[in-house]
């Protein structure tokens, strides 16, 4: 059992890393650039830090992939995802995907379409709105699921009944 303690602080390490760094991008990052008289900087600027930080989230990412099905696959656990009281960790499986492709998929071809073409001059504050409206969205969902993660795994589960 002490690959699973190992698995699951691998798991939170990884969690903590990924969503800490979603939120504080979303709350302090984006309203920063926002306010930057340059809008053309603060995209670059966004640009060199997004780059950085997608470096450690797809690291963060792939541990808590791998470790989550670790810890599924050594409970068998497998029949909680067809029980909704254990809704969280279907949205936990949901936000994985969706990070994982835009990690691993959408940002990569982000970067290449970047290079390919030339700077944007039609940046504006507006633009980081929309960033940051995204952003915490995506946070919000993050933190609800935690929030049933931390309360379903000690046994806070919504009667089936």
């Amino acid at each position: 059992m002490d690959e699973l303690v190992f698995a699951r602080v691998l798991h939170v390490l990884g969690v903590v890393l990924w969503i800490g760094g979603v939120a504080m991008v979303t709350t302090v990052l984006l309203p920063t650039l926002a306010r930057m008289p340059s809008a053309i900087e603060a995209m670059a600027f966004f640009e060199q830090f997004r780059r950085r930080f997608a470096a450690q989230a797809r690291i963060s990412t792939l541990f808590v992939g791998v470790t989550g099905f670790y810890m599924v696959y050594v409970l068998d656990a497998w029949q909680r995802f067809t029980q909704w009281q254990y809704w969280w960790m279907h949205t936990m499986v949901f936000i994985w995907l969706l990070f994982s492709f835009m990690l691993f998929v959408m940002e990569p071809r982000g970067r290449r379409q970047q290079a390919q073409a030339p700077a944007q001059t039609n940046i504006s504050a507006d633009t980081f709105a929309i960033i940051q409206r995204k952003h915490l969205k995506l946070l919000l969902l993050s933190l609800l699921t935690i929030a049933g993660a931390v309360a379903g795994s000690h046994g806070w589960l919504i009667s089936g009944n």
